[in-house]
């Protein structure tokens, strides 16, 4: 039971320290809409969204005047269109993403995810169509987001998929270079992708979800910086049981949130995803946290260890709060979307190979990172290989959504808007993988995958 204290300790933290929820996603299954005929599919698809979700964005926007909690978005995300869409008799998956688009506008959300296909084992002809169609799809849409998963700890990574995709990133820069290469910023490649994550641009409605329901994701870095200012010098037990009674709070937002939407919606609660996601507003940051921390900037020495405490504690708090916390749950560090980061990129002490050092320990990788548009596909093959191999080897989800900007070099800065922010591109190592990337077949599973 959410108590009236509970409220307004909440509302002090939306005031003073930008806690919001960062958005309301409503999973919808499409497995039912399946047809060979591409008009039929995209009829049953478009017909199935707009009525599951007709009311989502007026419930956001009634609960937020109610109990006055920003909620910055509301969000749905679909079955792996590479399954729904496996009948099609198409070679092309783009009126798909065209028809999701329409739908979108028509309900009000500002994404759709699940544009996506799980190739982590290797490749259906659906998933190849899709995985083809992706740069298309997103330089003629706003709205979509697409994932392709390319690795498990319990398959191993599919290197024939890793090298595909560095394909398909370079292409869809070069298709959207025109807006810094943002289509991008709206692809991520994962590594143990989970079926319930609330967040874009990875989300989809995994297989083993229900036909619909409510995933909620809730944020707040502000409220963590301001909670460890209060205990600036105090030793290392006093940080941890702070962030995780921090966090503890933050969750129970997000828990009333999805409750009532659920209620209102007449529609399943599924989970609260407590990620600290940053955006470029000053005090929104998880670099400010590392600097409470004691570190001086992101990056120096100190900073995986300062984000394993941060990621760990996070997420012991937000267990606590709810029965159902899921998703990705714990800290993302994007690099555009955090005005700190950003700044420690442009003075020096944050590089691309410290950020993957940090992607050993936080929620996701590596995310909204800008990086030369001459860059080739084999280097971002090498680079998402690196990443998945961490997740693999790990056990823990890994991504990564970077962003080679077409035209632009090191330092120079591109510019994605709203809570995408901007970034200083940054360099990359010269030295080339290709012959190692064009390898291809599956790395097997690491040997502690076996656990029957």
């Amino acid at each position: 039971m959410i108590t009236l204290g509970e409220v307004q300790e909440t509302n002090k933290m939306i005031r003073e320290m930008n806690l919001d929820v960062r958005t309301i996603t409503m999973g919808i299954s499409l497995m039912d809409c399946a047809h060979s005929d591409l008009a039929v599919f995209n009829l049953n698809i478009y017909d199935k969204i707009t009525r599951l979700a007709e009311k989502l964005v007026k419930t956001g926007e009634d609960l937020e005047r109610q109990f006055g909690i920003p909620i910055i978005n509301k969000r749905v995300s679909v079955t792996p269109i590479s399954i729904a869409a496996g009948g099609l008799k198409t070679d092309s998956y783009v009126p798909v993403a065209e028809t999701l688009e329409k739908a979108a506008k028509e309900i009000g959300v500002n994404f759709i995810g699940g544009f996506s296909a799980l190739v982590h084992k290797g490749f259906t002809e659906g998933d190849r169509k899709l995985i083809e169609s992706i740069p298309e799809a997103l330089s003629v849409t706003e709205r979509i987001c697409a994932s392709v998963n390319i690795g498990s700890s319990r398959s191993g990574i599919n290197m024939d998929a890793v090298k595909l995709m560095g394909g398909i990133v370079k292409k869809t820069a070069e298709l959207t270079a025109d807006r810094d290469s943002a289509g991008c910023s709206k692809l991520v490649v994962f590594c143990n992708a989970v079926e319930d994550n609330p967040f874009m641009a990875g989300a989809f409605h995994g297989v083993g979800e229900p036909e619909c329901v409510i995933n909620v994701g809730v944020s707040g870095p502000g409220v963590v910086k301001r909670a460890l200012e209060e205990v600036k010098t105090s030793d290392f037990e006093t940080l941890c049981e702070t962030i995780k009674r921090t966090a503890f709070k933050v969750t129970r937002v997000g828990q009333l949130v999805a409750q009532e939407t659920s209620k209102r919606l007449g529609v399943p609660f599924g989970i609260v995803d407590l990620s600290l996601a940053p955006t470029p507003e000053i005090g929104d940051s998880i670099a400010e946290i590392f600097q409470v921390m004691g570190l001086e900037e992101a990056g120096a020495p100190g900073t995986t260890a300062a984000l394993a405490i941060l990621n760990d504690n996070v997420k012991k708090g937000g267990v606590m709060a709810s029965s159902y916390v899921g998703g990705l749950s714990g800290a993302f560090i994007p690099v555009s979307e955090d005005h700190g980061m950003i700044q420690a990129v442009q003075k020096g002490a944050l590089t691309l190979e410290k950020l993957e050092a940090m992607t050993c320990v936080c929620s996701v990788g590596l995310d909204m990172i800008a990086i030369p548009g001459d860059t080739s596909a084999a280097t971002l093959s090498g680079i998402i290989a690196d990443e998945a191999a961490i997740g693999m080897v790990n056990n823990k989800t890994t991504a990564v959504r970077i962003i080679p900007v077409v035209g632009k070099g090191v330092g120079e800065i591109a510019e994605f808007g709203g809570l995408l922010g901007y970034a200083p591109v940054m360099p990359v190592n010269s030295f080339s993988c290709a012959s190692f990337i064009d390898r291809g077949g599956r790395i097997p599973a690491p040997i502690h995958s076996f656990k029957n």
